[in-house]
């Protein structure tokens, strides 16, 4: 029987940014199409950030140069912009307060250690029982150590736990753990996804 639900955060809480708006920052920026992707999370500060050897303002301070800003005045306009252009899933968010007190709910998300404060600026904390930041632990996904430790703090055991994730290699890690895995798309996909899972009727909320 499943107990506990744990989901990724970027691009499966918050929404995907649209290809259009990634080009309107290369067009800002000077920078070629289809690079400031490759430029910022191909990196090696983003890796850095990602284990917690780097926090998010050290991150944005190395990789400006890299995006063509080179005053500290620069980087932190370009930073201000691009997160204020972050969005909620608002349709995720509605399923996920819909099985909260049905179910244990996780967030694992390879994300710098400000994910919590992130979580806090947009009211959802309080949703989780557990949250895990791969900065805050020092290990990523699909690190099975990951998965585990998170288990650990939810108590359940791997089978009594679903996996959401839009990475399909983090979802067949999580997999081969006993863990069972979703490979996130869109909500509408997702909450037919899970009724397979769950004895759990979204409509009743119960």
């Amino acid at each position: 029987m499943i107990k506990a639900i744990i989901f990724d955060f970027g691009r499966v809480i918050t929404a995907q940014k649209p290809l259009s708006l990634f080009r309107s920052y290369e067009i800002k920026l000077g920078l070629d199409p289809d690079t400031i992707n490759s430029i910022m999370f191909d990196s090696q500060a983003w890796q850095d950030a990602l284990l917690g050897r780097k926090t998010t303002e050290e991150f944005w301070h190395l990789i400006g140069p890299e995006l063509g800003l080179n005053t500290a005045d620069e980087v932190n306009h370009f930073r201000r912009r691009y997160h204020a252009d972050e969005a909620i899933n608002e349709a995720v968010l509605d399923l996920i307060r819909k099985l909260r007190g049905h179910y244990k709910l996780a967030i694992l998300s390879n994300a710098p250690p400000d994910l919590t404060r992130r979580l806090a600026d947009w009211e959802m904390r309080d949703l989780f029982e557990v949250v895990f930041c791969s900065g805050d632990e020092g290990m990523i996904k699909p690190d099975p150590a990951a998965f585990k430790l998170t288990l650990e703090r939810l108590g359940v055991e791997p089978g009594e736990a679903v996996f959401i994730d839009d990475t399909p290699e983090h979802v067949e890690a999580a997999r081969k753990l006993g863990i069972q895995g979703i490979i996130f798309t869109t909500a509408a996909a997702l909450k037919d996804d899970l009724t397979k899972f769950l004895s759990f009727e979204f409509n009743r909320g119960c």
